[in-house]
């Protein structure tokens, strides 16, 4: 089974993005607890507009059908619905760009 990178855009709720990024800081190991993901960390970065985006890597393919039906991952996922709506990277703003400008953030710090 290979690996499978992935970019997943979230799109703060206004006045939510405290709250996104405290979500997002328990999400891999989330993830991890579950066995879906690796050891790998993931990068994340923000956008002009505002998304945050963050690339990170499922053990498989499998594992992604399986987050899909997994009660810990759905919580996780209905707490960031509350706070953020998922978008595709084609609609962050500078997507376009040659090289896409994004700030890093880094989700390891309190």
């Amino acid at each position: 089974m290979n690996e499978v990178m992935v970019i997943a855009c979230y799109r703060p709720k206004r006045g939510r993005e405290k709250e996104l990024l405290a979500e997002m800081k328990s999400h891999l190991p989330t993830l991890r607890a579950q066995g879906l993901v690796g050891e790998g960390p993931s990068l994340a970065g923000r956008a002009r507009d505002g998304t945050i985006v963050e690339v990170f890597r499922w053990k498989s393919e499998d594992a992604i059908a399986k987050a899909h039906e997994n009660p810990a991952v759905a919580a996780m996922w209905e707490r960031f619905g509350a706070v953020c709506d998922y978008t595709a990277i084609s609609k962050v703003e500078g997507a376009s760009d040659l090289f896409t400008p994004l700030e890093p953030i880094n989700l390891n710090e309190d």
